[in-house]
Parts: structure tokens; C-alpha cells; sequence
């Protein structure tokens, strides 16, 4: 469909959506389509109303899709649908009469940083240029509270080793100063300096592999899962758990929610705040054994 073409092209050079997310709008729409074409209905965007949407999603549910899911679909329809209006393609919205499907609040996974701090600071990665640099990556994920696709942007022009800051570049395009310690500035350099011993030429970005050529994002969360599972036993052991437990870290040490929405590169402060549930929870862990009257 032709719509959808113009559409991926808007999100991707007007909007400067991240490619993971119009690739995932793009994979939606393509869904939806084939679901008409499966109903037998007409793919003219003139003929498609509420009620094929509705049962779009109600099939998705049936077929154990997750609420969460299930919404990131409807906000490409909606995305789609708005564009369509804009550009008179549609004269009514669908969209307008479709609901979200409630999603029940889920706390952020993370490790505690106990855990964390031994697999950093005593747990024994390989040595050469391939341990140093998963080191640095698990370091960097949990040091900064960095997103994966962030971490695979960097370049080493990003590193300001004089300000002892780091330039990360977000969702749309968005830039934010991370500022680094000592011991992670030293690594940094070390790992330059052994990436130049072996004379690793290649890619522009900060994380290459042996051959001198980008990480990919499946490499990243191998990396993470590898290295996780010898300090946790939880399902959940992928770099954006290093960034839920960088925050919960970061919360519970007091730092104010401001702060972390700033490094995490949030958009909006109800980003952050789901981290202040976790916080609460170990709150009420610590008071119920300390209390004279928690028995």
C-alpha cells in the first residue's frame, strides 16, 4: 500500500523516528492490512471504519498478545490515521472510536546493585579486546542507565574525556551530556588503547567486534545475558534491566526524580515516576523489619 510507504518515509525523515520504531509502525500497519485481506475487506483507507479495527484487536487478544502490545499497535494506527487525515486521503478517523485495552501496571525489572557491583568489581572477564569491551558495555549500560540502540550509536568523538562527560544521542535525535567518573573514563581509554594495539580499524562507532565492524542490537543482549546470568537466576537479564537498575539505584540513594528523567532522556516526568514504585516497595521491606510494631 502506497499510504504506508508515504507514511514510514514521514516517520522517518520528518519525524525522525528511531529506525526500531518505524520499523515496528511499518510491521503494524502490515499486520492490520493483512488482516482486511483476510476478512476479505477492502483495503481502500476510504472504507475502513471502527468496527475491522475493533476486531483486529479483539483477534490479537484472543490470540494472547499482550495489552502492551496490543497499544503499541493502536498508536501506529493512530499515527497512521492522523497522517491519512492530514493529507485528505480519509475524512473521518476511525481511530476516534477505538479504545485502548487497560494494561496492568508492572513494576521495572531490575538487579540488585550489590549483585551488580560484584560482577563488576570481582567477577572475571575474559582478557584481551573482547573482555574489556563487554566489561565496558555492562559498565556503561548500568553507569549511565543508557538504552541499547544509544549505546550502539556512540561513536569516540562522543567521549569528552577533559569535561569527563559523554554525549548520548536518544529517541528522535535528542541529545543529552551524561556525565562520567573516573573509573569508567579509565576504562574507556583502556579499551581505546587496546582496540589501537591491535590496530582495529573499521566502523566509526565506540563498540566494535574483532573484525573491525559495528555491534549489532542481538549482540548487546548476548553480552548482558551472558554476563547477568552468572549473578541472576530472573527471566528478565537484558540491557534495558541494567537501565531499570541503574534508576531504582539512583532513587534509592536519593537522587531526585528530575535528575534521573534528565540522564535517562525521558520525555515526560510519568516516565520516571514508575521507578518510585519499586522504591516504596523496599521501603515497606525495611520498615515492616525495623518497625518496634512490624511483627
Amino acid at each position: 500500500m502506497e499510504a504506508i510507504s508515504n507514511f514510514v518515509d514521514y516517520l522517518r525523515y520528518e519525524k525522525r523516528f528511531s529506525e526500531h520504531t518505524v520499523i515496528a509502525y511499518q510491521n503494524d500497519l502490515k499486520q492490520f492490512t493483512a488482516f482486511l485481506s483476510a476478512e476479505g475487506d477492502s483495503l481502500n483507507l476510504k472504507d475502513i471504519v471502527a468496527v475491522q479495527i475493533r476486531s483486529w484487536l479483539v483477534k490479537l487478544l484472543e490470540e494472547g498478545i499482550e495489552p502492551r502490545s496490543v497499544n503499541r499497535k493502536i498508536t501506529a494506527l493512530k499515527t497512521f490515521f492522523k497522517y491519512a487525515l492530514k493529507n485528505r486521503w480519509i475524512e473521518t478517523n476511525p481511530m476516534l472510536k477505538v479504545v485502548s485495552p487497560k494494561v496492568a501496571k508492572k513494576l521495572p525489572v531490575y538487579v540488585a546493585a550489590e549483585r551488580l557491583d560484584f560482577l563488576l568489581d570481582r567477577a572475571e572477564f575474559p582478557a584481551g579486546f573482547e573482555g574489556q569491551r563487554d566489561h565496558l558495555i555492562i559498565e556503561l549500560l548500568y553507569g549511565t542507565g543508557m538504552r541499547r540502540a544509544e549505546l550502539l550509536g556512540l561513536s569516540v568523538d562522543d567521549v569528552d574525556f577533559r569535561n569527563k562527560q559523554l554525549k548520548v544521542t536518544g529517541k528522535r535525535n535528542k541529545q543529552r551530556i551524561i556525565p562520567l567518573f573516573d573509573h569508567l573514563l579509565a576504562q574507556i581509554e583502556a579499551y581505546l588503547k587496546e582496540r589501537e594495539r591491535i590496530n582495529l580499524k573499521g566502523a566509526a562507532g565506540l563498540f566494535l567486534d574483532a573484525k573491525g565492524q559495528s555491534l549489532y542490537p542481538e549482540k548487546i543482549y548476548r553480552i548482558v545475558r551472558k554476563y547477568l546470568s552468572l549473578i541472576s537466576t530472573q527471566s528478565k537479564r537484558s540491557p534495558h534491566v541494567l537501565r531499570h537498575s541503574f534508576a531504582t539505584e539512583m532513587l534509592n540513594k536519593g537522587a531526585d526524580l528530575n535528575s534521573i528523567k534528565e540522564i535517562l532522556g525521558h520525555a515526560n516526568l510519568s516516565a520516571t515516576q514508575v521507578y518510585t514504585h519499586n522504591s516504596i516497595e523496599k521501603l515497606r521491606e525495611v520498615y515492616k523489619k525495623a518497625h518496634p510494631r512490624g511483627e
